[in-house]
């Protein structure tokens, strides 16, 4: 509790405050004289402030000139030199007689006045802790997160849960198109290297959320844009390197403006590491390319995002009762007698194909539409000892006088599919009122087989002995409307119909079993807003539904999973000013038909999902940033939660008398959510374009399952990590950038995953735990060129 309160005290620290004095502004439109809301004005490196509803804005300065900065979508960028004043300063800004505005990313995102809970980055924000780890940990410090990485360094294949739901459960867009695989409904950052390098802004809604496309959103959503508009030219070379021989080169750049209609920004980047378990290396890299037509009234914008990946398999864990004797054992290729198996790896490559239009038909209505083309194909190969020939379609081998069960093989595993699809949306806005249609169709066709490509005995190269078909058709439209009903109260409604149709052709280890399901979901929201000097407050209650994923139908036709109902309810409070902002949310999230591994065995053999009629997370989560003057910032959040499951029934292979035995539960924790995260920041600018910062993460106890039994769960961890960034301006290049991290300072030993199975033997219930460990103290520089 000592360690948790440390990490979280940066919020509650006050300091004397130097002499300062308050700078005013107002942010108009040159031509109209009307206020500019939302603009981002930048005092240099002495801080950065958004303008309000009536386009004022006021920033807590020690008095001298500053040069400004200042920018707002759809309008010219401004640099002027000011000198600090006690009247308001007022700047012009110049319209762009362009369509600018990204409505794709819009339509799907919560405004500042809906009724959701919320959590905003932007492109500075992401800059500053790219690296080279994979997108997960570059948001490690926003509420509810707990991130994890196979590799143990952040690169490679990682993970995180948000309010202990995990990634199966949080819809992902890009640029308003769904992320999410189709059939597992996860999301793998590894298939896009570096993603983060072309990213501008993120959007983390925490709960149900309002309506997007794709997956359903069923605890959490993350919406990541990269169509935004540059206005300059630039050019950028950045470089890092650090701990287990990681590396990452990217090579960044960008026309601005050309002859006033046209862009174009690219990126290619490569991402290595040797990882911190043993032989978990990663080979990642990856190709955008963004062009776009701009005109007053439309734009055409086409993206290609391509990604190649080649890690070698992690995903095995370790024994926790191992740990002592080596945390970066790897057993993935130990089948292979004498020295591992070189070649136990995944490999996979992702291209994605994005085409928008967006249209203005007047002021205050626009239309948008965007097809797109996901094309995925790869497989992981593994060395397999003493595998069964009747297990690859076979007949014992006979060789002279001998027959032959099993032999050495080497196999692959193959995924090959396309994505395709379609959104849209019609956004109206006028006075008080703001109204959304939009929705998408996308279709998901994927075929998965298998081949020997090497046996030791009497198997064919190339030897193919499964080829299944899958299919998946995803349709939704919603409505979403946001009305002014007096001064400072605002109501929200959204109603969204979603369809779902699977069609399954058999399972590796079940082809014969076909699947064809159709789930028809609506899924209404309902909020109000009140904000008044800069205090908000909101209340939601928002219903979401979600289909089983592809594995837990293979529980065969007489146990087919139902669908999953979540009802939430956020009710929050903050205020923000110049020098500091808290907040507090609370929320109530209520599952009907959760599923949940129980450790019950489907029709052939293997462990899946089962519905569970009750289970709810409940909780607190509290945020709070604080100024204190031009070189001292802090932040931090803490949440605190209550996380169960009611009437829980545990199966248990029983291998003394055969069968299961059945442990039953009343109230017990849900599995991977820790009743305590909170992470904290204190950042100094030591002197002029640096800043060094402590940047601290406590996770809770997490269980292993859905028992809370403390012999199956992960230890409580706090890591604390330190960044020092400097920038040196000058004349032949806008910048070049210093980054130095040490992460896990104090050589903490973590774990943050694991899984864990339990039998019965020798008349007592034995269970083997399985944890991904993290790294100790490590470290990475980067070095960024800004032409």
């Amino acid at each position: 509790m000592k360690k948790l309160s440390l990490a979280i005290c940066y919020i509650l620290i006050s300091v004397f405050v130097f002499a300062q004095q308050t700078f005013t502004g107002r942010v108009t439109d040159a031509a109209s004289a009307l206020p500019v809301p939302g603009a981002t004005i930048v005092f240099g490196s002495s801080g950065t402030v958004v303008s309000d509803a009536a386009g004022n804005f006021s920033l807590r300065l020690t008095p001298r000139s500053y040069q400004v900065t200042i920018t707002s979508i759809g309008y010219r960028k401004l640099q002027v030199s000011t000198a600090f004043t006690a009247d308001t300063a007022v700047f012009k800004l110049e319209r762009y007689d362009l369509f600018l505005q990204p409505v794709e990313i819009r339509a799907t995102r919560a405004g500042d006045k809906s009724p959701f809970t919320v959590t905003n980055l932007v492109r500075k924000d992401i800059e500053k802790n790219n690296l080279g780890q994979d997108l997960p940990f570059l948001l490690n410090q926003t509420p509810s997160v707990v991130i994890n990485s196979d590799a143990g360094n952040g690169v490679g294949y990682t993970g995180l849960r948000i309010r202990g739901t995990d990634g199966t459960r949080i819809n992902v867009t890009l640029n308003g198109i769904p992320y999410n695989d189709a059939e597992s409904q996860g999301s793998f950052f590894v298939d896009m290297p570096d993603i983060a390098s072309s990213v501008n802004s993120i959007q983390i809604q925490r709960g149900v959320g309002t309506s997007s496309n794709g997956a359903g959103a069923f605890g959490a959503s993350i919406n990541i844009g990269t169509n935004e508009f540059r206005e300059d030219a630039y050019a950028e070379i950045n470089n890092s390197y650090g701990s287990f021989n990681t590396r990452k080169n990217t090579l960044r750049a960008g026309t601005g403006l050309l002859k006033e209609h046209f862009t174009v920004d690219a990126r290619i980047s490569k991402v290595t590491s040797d990882g911190f378990i043993d032989r978990a290396a990663s080979d990642l890299g990856s190709l955008y390319f963004s062009a776009a037509y701009l005109g007053k009234k439309s734009t055409f914008r086409f993206n290609l995002i391509s990604g190649k990946e080649k890690t070698y398999q992690a995903w095995n864990g370790i024994l926790q009762d191992n740990l002592r004797e080596s945390r970066t054992y790897n057993s993935a290729g130990t089948e292979k007698p004498g020295t591992p198996y070189d070649n136990e790896t995944d490999n996979y490559q992702q291209d994605h194909y994005q085409l928008f239009f967006n249209h203005e038909f007047n002021p205050s209505l626009s239309f948008n539409t965007a097809v797109f083309l996901s094309r995925g194909k790869g497989y992981y190969e593994q060395y397999k000892a003493g595998a069964k020939y009747t297990s690859y379609g076979l007949q014992p081998a006979i060789i002279g006088n001998d027959t032959l069960t099993t032999t050495d093989l080497v196999r692959q595993l193959w995924l090959d599919n396309y994505y395709f699809g379609n959104i849209f949306s019609l956004q109206y806005k006028k006075n008080n009122t703001q109204f959304t249609i939009g929705g998408g169709v996308n279709r998901y066709n994927g075929s998965h087989y298998g081949k020997v490509i090497w046996a030791e005995q009497a198997i064919p190269k190339d030897h193919e002995w499964y080829r299944l078909s899958a299919f998946k058709t995803d349709a939704s439209v919603y409505a979403k409307l946001q009305q002014r009903l007096a001064a400072h109260w605002d109501v929200f409604g959204d109603l969204q119909y979603r369809h779902v149709d699977y069609d399954l052709n058999g399972f590796r280890d079940n082809p014969a079993l076909l699947i064809k399901n159709k789930y028809n979901f609506v899924n209404p929201k309902l909020g109000i807003h009140y904000n008044r000097n800069a205090l908000n407050a909101y209340f939601s209650y928002a219903v979401a539904n979600k289909e089983p994923n592809r594995d837990d139908f293979e529980a065969g036709t007489d146990k087919q999973p139902d669908h999953e109902t979540l009802h939430d309810v956020e009710l929050g409070l903050s205020k923000s000013t110049k020098a500091y902002s808290w907040g507090v949310t609370g929320f109530y999230m209520y599952y009907r038909n959760q599923l949940v591994q129980t450790g019950k065995i489907n029709d052939v053999g293997a462990y899946t999902r089962t519905n569970i009629p009750v289970s709810y997370r409940t909780g607190l989560e509290l945020q709070g940033s604080l100024r204190l003057n031009a070189w001292i910032n802090v932040n931090g959040n803490l949440t605190l939660s209550s996380n169960k499951v009611k009437n829980f029934s545990e199966f248990v292979d029983d291998y003394d008398n055969g069968g299961q035995k059945v442990y039953a539960y009343k109230k017990s924790d849900i599995a991977f959510s820790p009743g305590v995260t909170g992470s904290g920041s204190l950042a100094l600018v030591p002197f002029k374009n640096s800043e060094l910062s402590f940047i601290s993460k406590y996770v809770g106890r997490q269980y292993l399952d859905n028992s809370s039994n403390a012999s199956r769960s992960l230890a409580d961890y706090y890591v604390q990590d330190l960044r020092l960034f400097y920038s040196l301006k000058g004349k032949a290049f806008k910048s070049i950038d210093f980054i130095g991290q040490v992460n896990n300072l104090f050589n903490r030993k973590y774990e943050p995953n694991g899984y864990t199975f339990s039998y019965v033997s020798g008349q007592a219930l034995q269970t083997e735990n399985y944890v991904f460990p993290m790294a100790g103290i490590n470290w990475m520089i980067g070095f960024n060129i800004n032409l």
